[in-house]
Order: C-alpha cells, then structure tokens, then sequence
C-alpha cells in the first residue's frame, strides 16, 4: 500500500499496515542550505528524495519544494503598487482613491522577508483595503496543481493550503493586531466591511477547487493561538466562515484540516463545534499548554495530524522520551492519526535530529495502525 493510499485511507476511516509518519522537514532543510549546515547524510538531495529515501510520507505540494503554488492571485490594473527596497528592507506603496497603503518589510537574520509595519493602521485604512480588495480574485490552477500533485507521487495526498479566513487575514497579514483590536471596538463595520471585501476574493478559488474535482485533502492554514483569539470574535467571525467554506469543500467529498500550532487549552471546547476532519499541530507539552489525553478528548475520533513537540527533536530531550511519547501518541489517536511534528523540526536540529527523524520512520513501519 503506498502512503498515498494511507494518507486517504486514514481520513477515510479505513485501516492501513502501519502507522503513517509524515513529518514537514522543508524549512529545516532550507535553513540548512543557506547556512551551509546540511548533514553529510542528505547533502546534495532534494527533499523530495529524503523523505523517500528515509521511508516517510509527505503531505505538501509547494512547501520549499520549488513546485508551484497551485492558487493564483489576479489583481485589476486599476491597482497600481509601487516598490523599492535595498536588498535588505522592502516598501510597498498601493494606491487606491482614498490615499495610499504603505506596508514595510525586513530580510531577518535567518533570510526570510518579515513584515515590520503592515499595510493598514485604522478604519481609514480599511476602507482603502476594501477598494483592493474589492478589484482582487483568487484562482485555482489545476495544471500547477498536476505539477505538485506529480512531485509528491505515492509519497502522499499532496495537499496545500487555502488563504486565511478574513478576519485572521486581517490580524496576520494586513493589520498588526494592536491596531485592529481597537479598530473593530470603535468601528466594528469598517472591519467587517474589509472582512466581507477579502472574502469576496475566495468565491473563484472554492468554485474552482471544487470543479476541478482534484483535490482530495486541503488544509485551512490559520496559525491559530489562543493568545491573541477574543473568544467573542472567534464565535462570530471564525465559526461561521469555517462553517461556510469547509463545508463548501466537505459537501464537495473534499476532507479538510485546520493547522492550531498555538496555546490552546483555553479554547478546546471550541474543537468540537469546528466543522474540519482533522487537525494540524495541535502542541501538546513541554512544548504547548495541553496534555494528549486533553487534546484527545476534544476531538474525539477526528484526525490528528502531527502530535509529537518539535522540541524532543532536539538533543536536550532524550530519546526514550521522544520514544514514550511517540507510543502514546499511536495509543491515543491511532488509526485517526497522521503521526507527526508538532509544527516542523527545529531548524536547530542538525544531525541527531535527522536521525532521531530516521529512527521514527523505521519504528513506524513497525507499529499497527490501531
């Protein structure tokens, strides 16, 4: 059976050989790369062929793959953006009607483009966001689609992500949360008005999606954290969305998972009432704030994908506490379980932590999935 067949077969309820191990090492080998720190051991490779080499199933299409990103952006020319930048700091000036958005962005120590001052400060702001909004779709390309779906062959159900729902869009994309707090307490139409105009842009991507009749599992990719979640906004605004769009897809016979790879005890009674097959990076300790069994009775029989902290990856945590935990993660979830790291391995992680990686992938090949 290929762990393509498992990776279905796990959404599906249906049994499989072995417990299915799908770790995301993307990032960690790319860090490895720009800092000249790949182990010998899969050094020239690409991370198509470790994660066959090593006997693990993958789970995304365009995640540092250099495969392309099957959804597209089409924005109308009426929107003109300006950029400037000096190899280290970016600008980008858009003009809309009602003034100009002017977002910042820093090359950080580990080469990656951080935002540092976000495109919208206030309701004014907003209102410009809307008009871009507003003059904005995205689209679903089944040939790029082809193209990742071919890379990751029987590895896995290659999947990828769908955009943010709105009002996290806002948060993490287009407005520092300090801002938007209190913008939605004092004008809370101007937020919803910006929230309605950037889910306007999704109407083509769920069409298409659907349509193409391609994708069998996609991931709702929020970063969900219960620090800087108001349970007030996250009844009215995060529910009903998830509600709406992963049903679009679930009626469709499309499975869906939503990535919470924050604190979330505080919020566990909001899994049950979310409308997904299963979830992603849920964190349990040292590394996140809940225990497996808590984690395990807030889903009940919904998948869990990932489960093991990132942070037993790494050498100041042995290897039979990695191994107790692994068990119990297999004992808890399994067959509902896409055993892997809860997020990614740790760019810190060099060589023991490839063969700690090595080493699970042998194990679970060895273990009965339930």
């Amino acid at each position: 059976m290929t762990f393509r067949e498992m990776n279905l077969n796990v959404f599906a309820g249906k049994p499989n050989p072995h417990v299915l191990f799908q770790p995301r090492m993307e990032p960690w080998l790319e860090w490895h790369r720009i800092f000249n720190t790949v182990p010998k051991a899969v050094e020239g490779k690409s991370i198509r062929d470790i994660y066959a080499e090593l006997g693990m199933s993958m789970r995304y299409m365009h995640y540092y793959t250099g495969q392309p990103d099957p959804l597209e952006w089409e924005v109308s020319p009426e929107v003109k953006a300006e950029h400037s930048g000096d190899g280290e700091n970016g600008v980008r000036i858009t003009k809309t009607p009602y003034g100009d958005l002017v977002d910042r962005t820093k090359l950080t120590v580990d080469k990656t483009w951080r935002t540092v001052e976000f495109a919208a400060k206030n309701a004014e702001d907003l209102k410009k966001l809307a008009w871009v909004m507003e003059r904005t779709k995205i689209h679903f390309n089944p040939a790029k689609w082809e193209q990742g779906n071919a890379y990751v062959g029987d590895l896995g159900e290659a999947q990828f992500w769908v955009p943010k729902s709105p009002f996290q869009a806002l948060a993490q994309s287009w407005m520092d949360l300090e801002d938007l707090i209190p913008t939605w307490f004092e004008e809370p139409e101007a937020v919803e008005t910006a929230m309605a105009a950037i889910d306007a842009t999704y109407e083509p991507l769920y069409r298409e999606i659907i349509a193409s009749g391609k994708p069998k599992i996609i991931n709702f990719g929020e970063n969900l954290h219960e620090a800087v979640l108001n349970p007030r906004i996250f009844e009215a605004y995060y529910l009903p969305w998830y509600h709406k769009r992963s049903g679009q897809l679930r009626d469709a016979g499309i499975y869906t998972h939503i990535h919470v790879d924050g604190y979330w005890k505080r919020m566990l009674r909001y899994l049950k009432e979310m409308p997904f097959d299963g979830f992603e990076a849920l964190t349990p300790v040292p590394q996140g704030d809940m225990t497996l069994e808590e984690i395990k009775e807030a889903i009940g029989d919904k998948v869990l994908l990932d489960g093991i902290p990132a942070v037993l990856f790494m050498p100041y945590y042995t290897r039979e506490a990695l191994k107790e935990c692994v068990d119990k993660v297999i004992r808890l979830f399994s067959p509902r379980l896409v055993l892997g790291i809860s997020d990614e391995l740790p760019e810190a992680a060099g060589d023991d932590g490839l063969e700690r990686v090595r080493w699970l992938a042998e194990y679970c090949r060895e273990q009965k999935a339930g």
